[in-house]
């Protein structure tokens, strides 16, 4: 019986939550969001923990069965969504980043 594939599947709610993140406001911290600041930052830590292990367990996959076009895109996809939500969650963090 073949598992679905969780890096797939990370990357694809990493996705909506990107989306729902960047409608939401949450790339201008100084402006007003459509949701609290506390929703913004756990929805962020999700997303990167989610698209982090997604992004581990495809570099595993990729180790076991070999270098193929679509598990290089979607460990590349899930690595740069792990970086864009911890840049975002640090950004929104008051004091996080300076400037």
């Amino acid at each position: 019986m073949k598992r679905f594939p969780f890096p797939w599947l990370a990357l694809g709610i990493g996705l909506l939550i990107a989306i729902v993140l960047v409608r939401a406001g949450a790339i201008e911290p100084e402006s007003e969001t459509a949701l609290p600041l506390l929703t913004l930052l756990i929805m962020s830590e999700f997303g990167f923990f989610l698209t982090a292990i997604g992004a581990g367990l495809g570099v595993r996959t990729l180790l076991q069965q070999g270098v193929n076009l679509a598990s290089i895109s979607v460990v590349l996809g899930c690595g740069l969504l792990a970086g864009g939500f911890l840049w975002l969650g640090m950004e929104l963090w008051p004091g996080g980043f300076p400037g």
